[in-house]
């Protein structure tokens, strides 16, 4: 009997391939077409584990650690593999390592149960994880009913994913296996411990910090610290620890509980009082004249300085809007990108030097013509607004390159108040299982550009790796010279938002590329029990992204 063929597209050649074939043995023929090491297949847009033998033709591509999703399932994979070696040097039921938060190239760890880290037990970890490393053991993956592995878990004194498992709707479980030890984890691994090649262990804090390569690195790079990220989490994760809500499971618990509104009045307190605080800082130095907030794409920035401004004036200031689109330079004297196109996130897009005459103007009392960009000539115009700030007047200046002291070059630093937001989400899925804070930032765009522009999920998460390529130039490199850092994030957001991404993210195409991240999301989603937006305050950073908000966004 003959044996059966697939037609497979790949790289524009059609090939015949036997059914079944798995994808890492079509991955090792296929590495030399790619600069860095596979991680996943996909055939017409759907991801596959190279363990997987391939089913159905179409067309064939392969993930690579430089790509997004591939760059997940790695450092998921070490995740596995840290966890893995922690039980075989500990062994003792119920003591891991809690993954807890992203911060800059690694993932900051701290043991549970108090276990003791020391620089002999990171030695330990390290060695063991290079030893299942040389051993190359295969990540196998086993198919457990829901309940068997609530109760397995149970047993092993893991109550986040017991937690995380109650409220799940699928009668499946997928159980990954390390020589023995098992694990949940939310997403795809890598075949085998023998591709797991790049990592390192450093000592940072009470914890330690896993680290990882980022994009476009090959081969793992010293930790780079940040001090005001890290500690900005670790008020976020001790709030979240004072509500009893450190991952989805106890989100879950607090809905079904009913205690969760009082979670959301006191989380909106709480970030009433900081952006009083924030406020009160600037108000009791008469030289801070100009506010500068800047962060990443989704942070709520607008909102934010809605309500800072609501506060200034409650301090006896008179804030100012100062939009920085209306500083562009006139189109033709725009940069273009790597792809001819105009590239309007550089900061040589703006006039910088034009901003800092009129700013140094304004610093001095002079009165300055502030332009306006025409964006539908391409050249910024004047049309007589005079500016003048007067005593208690402060200006607002919001935009990306705000942190960047190029911007403001002429202004000296005792002028400035810098503000880095972002939505840094101190919630894990469970104790193994960290919740990237991309994910929130792209669920809260998918919704805003649905209800405000009209855009389907498939444009937005089309865009999402442009807008994560300029915000990595142009904004996370600064965000450690910003005085203040303002998490923006709320620890019961992603209930609300199932009900509004949902459908946007069942729109999206299955044969688009877009697709595997939409149906990502889609099973992300799916471990939060919906909650209404009814008790959500108007004037809530949320209200920017699912409407309802007293600012008119």
């Amino acid at each position: 009997m003959a044996e059966e063929y697939l037609e497979v597209t790949y790289r524009g050649e059609v090939k015949k391939i036997k059914r079944k074939t798995l994808f890492s043995t079509l991955a090792k023929e296929a590495q030399g077409d790619y600069e860095y090491p596979i991680m996943l297949a996909s055939i017409d847009n759907h991801l596959r584990e190279l363990t997987k033998g391939i089913k159905k033709g179409g067309e064939l591509n392969f993930l690579t650690m430089n790509d997004s999703d591939g760059r997940k399932t790695y450092r998921r994979s070490i995740t596995f593999l840290l966890e893995a070696a922690v039980d075989r040097v500990v062994g003792k039921k119920g003591v891991t390592a809690r993954v807890q938060y992203s911060v800059n190239n690694g993932y900051y760890c701290e043991m549970t149960d108090n276990y003791p880290v020391t620089e002999q037990f990171i030695a330990d970890v390290k060695a063991e994880m290079k030893s299942l490393v040389e051993k190359d053991i295969p990540l196998t993956k086993e198919s457990w009913s829901t309940e068997d592995a609530i109760a397995y878990f149970k047993e092993q004194g893991m109550a986040d994913k017991v937690s995380l498992f109650r409220y799940r709707l699928g009668s499946r479980v997928n159980m990954y296996v390390l020589d023995g030890f098992r694990d949940y984890y939310y997403g795809y691994m890598v075949p085998s411990t023998g591709c797991l090649t790049q990592f390192d262990l450093e000592p940072y804090h009470e914890g330690f910090v896993l680290v990882y390569p980022r994009k476009d690195e090959k081969e793992v790079q010293p930790f780079l610290q940040g001090e005001k990220f890290f500690t900005t989490l670790r008020e976020s994760d001790a709030w979240g620890q004072r509500m009893g809500i450190r991952n989805i499971g106890d989100l879950n618990n607090a809905i079904v509980r009913g205690s969760v509104e009082e979670v959301i009045l006191t989380q909106e307190a709480l970030m009433e009082r900081r952006i009083g605080a924030l406020a009160e800082q600037i108000a009791s130095d008469p030289k801070k004249k100009f506010v500068m907030i800047a962060g990443p794409s989704s942070s709520g920035k607008t909102t934010f300085s809605h309500r800072l401004s609501v506060q200034l004036r409650a301090h006896g200031l008179n804030p100012h809007p100062f939009p920085l689109d209306d500083y562009y330079a006139d189109r033709e004297f725009c940069p273009r990108d790597e792809n001819g196109n105009y590239d309007f996130e550089c900061v040589e897009a703006l006039d910088v030097k034009k901003l800092n005459v009129d700013l140094q103007d304004l610093l001095e009392g002079k009165q300055i013509e502030k332009p306006i960009f025409n964006f539908m000539t391409g050249k910024r115009e004047t049309n007589g607004r005079p500016m003048k700030l007067d005593e208690g007047d402060v200006l607002v200046i919001e935009g990306i390159h705000g942190l960047n002291d190029r911007l403001s070059e002429s202004i000296d630093n005792k002028n400035k108040f810098k503000i880095y937001i972002s939505a840094l989400t101190a919630l894990n899925i469970d104790e193994h299982n960290y919740l990237p804070t991309t994910d929130e930032r792209l669920l809260r765009r998918i919704v805003r550009d649905a209800r405000t522009r009209g855009s389907l999920a498939q444009e937005t998460i089309g865009m999402w790796e442009s807008v994560r390529r300029g915000e990595n130039k142009y904004i996370f490199p600064f965000q450690e010279k910003a005085d203040v850092m303002f998490n923006s994030a709320l620890i019961y957001e992603l209930a609300v938002m199932k009900t509004y991404a949902e459908p946007l993210l069942f729109a999206v195409d299955p044969a688009s590329k877009e697709y595997a991240e939409a149906k990502r999301l889609l099973k992300f989603l799916d471990y939060f029990l919906a909650l209404p937006s009814d008790a959500i305050q108007t004037n809530s950073i949320l209200r920017e992204f699912i409407g309802g908000g007293c600012f008119g966004l």
